[in-house]
Parts: structure tokens; C-alpha cells; sequence
């Protein structure tokens, strides 16, 4: 099972969505998905810089640049990450549309239980950590979770709807 000790003995991989002229979602004040999940990917790093026991923790790109799903893969299978976190926001035709999800390789691996599972225990802290409703755990066949499927696990947040006033 995916533990404690793989997590803090681990590079940790995360794949900050989009980026340079790939936006992403535009929310409905005009801001862009590609600003948001860096945001919060620095803030992540900021945080494990001050934590007491601080995770071996690198990014895709640390600022406003496109690099491509498969260098973003690559990466992770360079790196030899234990874990492969992916973010991205949420946009919808329906501006009640709200939540997170999580999503799942649609193949199996080695490493698809413990991906699942992690997929449920970060929906599960997101929900009662931050007040976000679950949208669930889903499964998938996104080209960065389908390439790291076979090195470890990987998945890929749905971190609210750019859509949605409330989340955006």
C-alpha cells in the first residue's frame, strides 16, 4: 500500500498544467488556468521548504513556459519520481458547476491501487482541508497519466471550476 514512507522517500513530480501560450481554462474574471495551478505548485514548494521535513519535490516548469506532455512525462521517468501529481482547474458550460476531481489512469500497473487510493485520501483531505465538494474520483485516459502509469503513481487534479464565481 501507498504509505508514509514512500511519500518521504520519494521525488515527488508535479506537472504544472499548460503554460506559455497554452492558457488553459479562462475563468470568468479573465484569470488563466496556467497562473493558478502555479501558483499554487510554488506555494506547495514554498511550504515543504518550511516544514520541518521537507520532501525532495520538483515541478514541470517554475514559471510561464510551455513544455510538452511528453517532456512532461519524460521528466517524471528521468527524475525516477515515486509520485506524479498533475494540476489543472476545471471549467464548465454550467457556471454552478463546482469541485474537484481526481483522476485515475483507465490502465492498470503496478501502481494503480496506490494511485487510487491516493486519489480518494487527496479528495477526501481536499473536501475536509479546504471546504472543496468531491465531484470524484474518476478514471481516464489523459496522455500524462497514461505515460507515468507504468513508473509510478500518478494523478491529476481537477482543482475547482474557473467557471464558477465562487471557485474562481
Amino acid at each position: 500500500m501507498f504509505g508514509q514512507e514512500t511519500v518521504t522517500h520519494k521525488r515527488i513530480l508535479i506537472d504544472v498544467g499548460h503554460g506559455g501560450k497554452d492558457s488553459g481554462a479562462i475563468g470568468i474574471n479573465g484569470i488563466e488556468e496556467k497562473d493558478i495551478v502555479l501558483d499554487i505548485a510554488l506555494g506547495i514548494l514554498s511550504l515543504n521548504e518550511k516544514s520541518g521535513t521537507p520532501r525532495d519535490i520538483y515541478l514541470t516548469r517554475y514559471s510561464d513556459t510551455l513544455i510538452s506532455l511528453s517532456d512532461r512525462t519524460k521528466l517524471a521517468k528521468a527524475l525516477k519520481a515515486g509520485l506524479f501529481i498533475s494540476l489543472h482547474c476545471n471549467h464548465s458550460d454550467n457556471p454552478n458547476a463546482r469541485g474537484v476531481e481526481i483522476y485515475v489512469a483507465n490502465s492498470t500497473s503496478q501502481y494503480s491501487k496506490d494511485a487510487t487510493w491516493l486519489a480518494f485520501q487527496l479528495q477526501a483531505a481536499l473536501n475536509k482541508e479546504l471546504g472543496f465538494e468531491s465531484r470524484g474520483v474518476k478514471f481516464f485516459d489523459f496522455q500524462v497519466l497514461r505515460e507515468t502509469v507504468d513508473y509510478c503513481p500518478s494523478v491529476l487534479l481537477e482543482l475547482g471550476f474557473l467557471s464558477n464565481l465562487d471557485e474562481s
